[in-house]
């Protein structure tokens, strides 16, 4: 039946590609009844989308208990923004050149009551099958907005520092999307130059109307990120069409770069056609000395990783801001 969604759909003149999840369950003496076995195959389809698009599952009795942990964790998670338990943390993108900290990426996290700090993986993937991306998107750019503010007017010379946030491809189909954004801005009162959003591949796929959002966006002022560069669908021709200025090498070719030759041309491929099309490139998730100096080697031109520093609360974030400009003063 997966097979199916092999072949694009044709609307309105153009392909789309869709993918499938399906929950298998078979009639047994626990699984009688017709409303048992919808059940059933429903939590065995949350199973197979959790293995990715075009997964399946067949049910067993253990399925259950994660279906009713699931079924709690959402329903904590709908609570988690009016109880405050929703932070950031920030983790700098540091110059190769110069060494200075040019921007800090707000990361989300959940301080759980009972099961402790919940990373990003816990969430998002809950927070878009459910629909509270967007509340919790609109939280974390405002919340983010507001950090930056703060932080620009108690330290010297971090107005040269982008703030960088997020956005889904559910967030960023919302139709008031720039004015929301636009809004939270004024709110604020960051300047639109000390912004930068970061969105997906998944985001730009034969979408006319995200692109002319990311034009509004950036004819704003508002500087634009492709993230996770490498893992989606889009081709390096599609590049000319965007107007973004930073391109974000995924950290799974970070972690190969140092020891697999391929590795290092596609990166430098990519490294090289970005400049020609005025972009800057970032390395996610640079670890070691090794992953740093081949980037360096490559002509990269922004880090970012816990060679520098991990994803800080702000408390932490502001004093290694502190240290970080001290020390380069000096």
């Amino acid at each position: 039946m997966l097979v199916a969604f092999d072949v694009p759909f044709i609307i309105n003149g153009r392909e789309l590609f869709i993918t499938g999840s399906i929950g298998i369950a078979f009639s047994s003496s626990a699984l009688s009844g017709a409303m048992d076995l919808l059940q059933a195959a429903d939590v065995a389809m949350y199973k197979g989308k959790a293995t990715g698009p075009g997964g399946y599952a067949v049910f067993d009795p253990g399925m259950n208990a994660s279906a009713v942990k699931r079924l709690e964790l959402e329903t904590d998670l709908q609570r988690a923004v009016e109880r405050n338990e929703l932070v950031l943390h920030y983790q700098p993108k540091v110059d190769l050149v110069t060494g200075a900290i040019v921007a800090l990426e707000a990361l989300l996290r959940w301080q759980h009551p009972r099961l402790g700090l919940l990373q990003p993986g816990d969430i998002l993937q809950l927070a878009e099958e459910t629909g509270l991306i967007v509340p919790i998107g609109r939280w974390a750019l405002a919340e983010a907005c507001r950090q930056a503010v703060a932080w620009r007017a108690t330290l010297a010379g971090f107005g040269d520092c982008r703030m960088c946030v997020n956005l889904s491809a559910r967030e960023f189909s919302q139709p008031n999307l720039v004015a929301q954004v636009t809004r939270i801005l004024k709110e604020t009162g960051l300047p639109q130059a000390a912004l930068e959003l970061e969105i997906t591949e998944q985001v730009l796929v034969d979408d006319d109307q995200a692109l002319a959002s990311l034009r509004h966006l950036r004819q704003l002022g508002i500087h634009l990120a492709l993230d996770d560069f490498g893992t989606g669908h889009s081709a390096l021709s599609s590049l000319r069409r965007l107007p973004i200025e930073n391109l974000k090498i995924d950290r799974s070719f970070v972690q190969d770069i140092v020891t697999d030759r391929k590795t290092r041309a596609v990166v430098q491929t990519v490294t090289a056609l970005a400049h020609d099309l005025g972009m800057q490139v970032i390395a996610e998730g640079v670890e070691t000395e090794a992953q740093l100096e081949s980037v360096r080697n490559l002509s990269l031109d922004i880090v970012q990783g816990t060679y520098f520093a991990m994803a800080l609360p702000a408390e932490e974030c502001l004093a290694l801001l502190t240290t970080w400009t001290s020390r380069r003063s000096q």
